[in-house]
């Protein structure tokens, strides 16, 4: 078969020809990585389980040989006692070349010292501490090693002879290191192991030649962490796995512990995965090469197919959903051709739908005034499902039967008008039933609908919308003639009234949350006031007042909605004020004036954790602060005390000076507003007074007309 290079040309051919490549090197790149990564993992994990559990039984074995050691002492000093023949000879004949193959040498070491050798020689024996005595004494058998620079280690086995009488003397054996290492030719150890054995101090009692200058200081560390585990080490240049086991011999031999470390060279350990990373490259290249193989083969086949399909989904991209695809090739590629042109003559219908239906979406999805979501629907929906005649119903939230119509005809000039309706039960009923929508063709007409008669309309597509199981609202699209909708329509058409159930839901949540929130700040002025008789009301009328003002000042509603919080809030810190203070008729101590100025800084406190609040705790903190930088808690001045802190400080004066307290009868208004008059630029801004004294004159003209 001939292969031109020009095959490629395509972009769609290249994206099939990379995705052949892909299909077969991803999984095969992936199997590749897993499978060497698991190989390797368990050859790991084999390894080192199986070194640990060679560690553990070779430490165990050592133990055992102690034991058996021990047992040997013990035989060899029952029969010193009993024998009528005591001495070398009777424990030769009794024990034969089993105990010389395991001690070196094995004496009785006399209460004076004197050495009476069963055979070999011990050179420089051990000396014992007190406390290695009185071990003995007990009966107990007493293990100790000698390390001398340059000599293998010399590990004593010593057992009183008679415990019951000491002076008699005890034995000691010089362990035969070979047998209790097990080194000798027949090893148990397992192969390509390396054994080190290290008392409790890190000093090496054994270690294989190959390993012996690195083990005992990269040991030392690993073992101080734990008494079991593993570590790598490295000895010229090679790297080892290792696995360490301590032997706790304290409480039988009084040595604290040895500790065993067997090593294995990971070389040893992963030389299968050595062969396997050379051998596996190889198959990786070949399913490659069969792929490359397959792939350019498919591709020559599917070309002209796929380009095809490929401009005219490009056309698509373009919006072009007009443009048709030709394939003859008598297979599933044309089936795919034809199925091609009817989904491009489909989402050209759809799209357009879709484009109307979102644009309808955010208008009123975005409005949080019922007016305005009403206001949309009934200028866009005809762009989308065109009608004789289109009109919303919102139903009385208090009155299910009740509802409020506005009605668009077909003249968009003419806007929209209102007009009301009712109701029956039943009617409300079959909108429950048939809560997706229905449609109304020449039959009889609902009671609601009756408005919308006027102009020859009989048929109707019914949409009702229902907000938390209640009736909320009705879309209603008239027609002179019945309609052609399809069932996209219809679900266009309901996902549209869904939209704007939404819609309606949001604004009636902004409602109650809104007078949630004023109702809740109200409540808690409230509470504020009514703690103390002489400051009901004080709140509300403070902020009333400061309002005022700051629309004089030609404050923003934003900036008006702060000074509203704020006015509510500002004496929130009288929370922590005690009663006795508030309700005192006589004049406050200095301590007592010192803890009412704290109010400001409560209040800031208890507003702080409010994200909410945080615009009206410049408010509450410093409407105490004068204009003059007297007041408190920070003697500010000026501009840098903040404008509502500003305007509530007249607002403030005003209302405390003309009300009654504890202390003093309420003012006269007019002295009080000479009063703020005299303290404009020392305790007050000039212009918020200036403001405050417009309000003043209006209310005096409005309270004599």
């Amino acid at each position: 078969m001939k292969f031109a290079p020009t095959f490629l040309r395509s972009k769609v051919a290249y994206r099939i020809f990379i995705l052949f490549i892909l299909c077969a090197l991803l999984p095969i790149t992936a199997l590749a990585i897993l499978s060497y990564s698991q190989v390797t993992k368990q050859l790991n994990e084999q390894s080192r389980s199986r070194l640990r559990q060679a560690t553990k039984a070779t430490g165990l074995a050592i133990y055992e040989r102690l034991l058996s050691l021990e047992g040997e002492l013990k035989l060899v000093a029952s029969n010193a006692i009993l024998s009528s023949r005591p001495g070398s000879h009777a424990i030769s004949e009794r024990f034969g070349e089993n105990l010389t193959k395991r001690f070196k040498g094995l004496a009785l070491i006399t209460d004076t010292g004197k050495q009476a050798a069963y055979f070999g020689r011990i050179e420089n024996p051990p000396a014992l501490t007190a406390q290695e005595k009185d071990h003995l004494r007990s009966g107990q058998t007493f293990v100790t090693s000698q390390l001398s620079s340059g000599q293998p280690a010399r590990i004593f086995m010593i057992r009183d002879l008679d415990p019951r009488n000491p002076k008699r003397g005890f034995l000691l054996g010089e362990i035969d290191t070979n047998y209790l290492w097990d080194i000798e030719e027949e090893s148990a150890l397992p192969p390509m192991t390396e054994l080190c054995v290290l008392d409790q101090s890190s000093n090496v009692l054994y270690c294989s030649p190959e390993v012996a200058a690195s083990v005992p200081e990269q040991v030392a560390l690993a073992i101080r962490q734990s008494s079991v585990g593993q570590f790598e080490l490295e000895h010229d240049g090679e790297q080892y796995l290792a696995s360490y086991w301590s032997i706790f011999l304290q409480p039988r031999f009084l040595t604290p512990k040895w500790t065993v470390v067997l090593s294995e060279s990971k070389l040893d350990v992963l030389a299968p995965v050595a062969y396997f990373s050379k051998v596996f490259p190889l198959i990786i290249i070949m399913s490659i090469l069969v792929v490359l193989l397959l792939s350019m083969i498919q591709i020559r086949r599917s070309l002209i197919p796929l380009e095809k399909l490929h401009e005219g989904t490009k056309r698509i991209a373009k919006r072009d959903f007009g443009s048709q695809v030709t394939i003859k090739s008598g297979d599933e590629f044309e089936e795919l051709g034809a199925s091609f042109n009817i989904m491009a003559t489909r989402l050209g219908k759809q799209f357009k739908a879709l484009t109307t239906i979102a644009e309808i979406g955010r208008a009123i999805l975005s409005a949080l005034d019922t007016e305005k979501i009403v206001n949309t629907l009934l200028s866009r929906m005809p762009d989308l499902f065109p009608c004789d005649l289109i009109s919303v119903t919102l139903i009385h939230s208090q009155a299910p039967n009740v509802g409020q119509m506005y009605i668009r005809d077909r003249n968009p000039n003419k806007g929209f008008h209102e007009e009301g309706t009712l109701l029956h039960s039943e009617e409300v009923e079959k909108l429950r039933h048939h809560s997706e929508g229905f449609f109304i063709t020449d039959g009889d007409i609902p009671h609601y609908l009756t408005p919308l008669t006027k102009g020859g309309i009989k048929s109707f597509l019914i949409l009702p919308i229902f907000i938390r199981e209640r009736l909320s609202a009705i879309i209603s699209l008239g027609y002179l003639t019945p309609p052609e909708l399809i069932e996209d329509d219809l679900l266009q058409a309901r996902q549209l009234a869904d939209q704007m159930a939404v819609a309606l839901s949001n604004a009636h949540l902004i409602e109650e949350l809104n007078q949630l929130n004023w109702g809740t700040l109200t409540a808690l002025a409230r509470t504020i006031d009514a703690k103390s008789p002489w400051t009901a009301g004080h709140s509300e009328r403070v902020t009333k007042l400061a309002v005022k003002i700051g629309e004089v000042l030609g404050l923003s509603p934003k900036e008006l909605d702060v000074l509203r919080r704020g006015g509510l809030l500002h004496d929130t810190g009288k929370i922590g004020t005690p009663p006795d203070i508030l309700d005192k008729p006589d004049k406050l101590t200095d301590e007592e004036v010192r803890l009412m100025h704290e109010h400001v800084r409560i209040g800031a406190r208890i507003l702080e954790p409010v994200s909410a609040c945080a615009d009206v705790i410049p408010i509450v903190l410093q409407h105490h602060e004068c204009f003059d930088g007297s007041g408190y808690p920070h003697g500010l001045s000026g501009e840098a005390i903040n404008l509502g802190a500003r305007i509530f400080a007249v607002a403030d004066y005003f209302d405390a000076l003309t009300s009654d307290r504890p202390y003093r009868p309420g003012m006269d208004q007019k002295d009080v507003i000479e009063s703020i008059k005299k303290e404009a630029g020392r305790q007050f801004d000039p212009k918020v007074v200036q403001a405050f004294l417009k309000i003043m004159v209006q209310e005096d003209q409005e309270g004599e007309s």
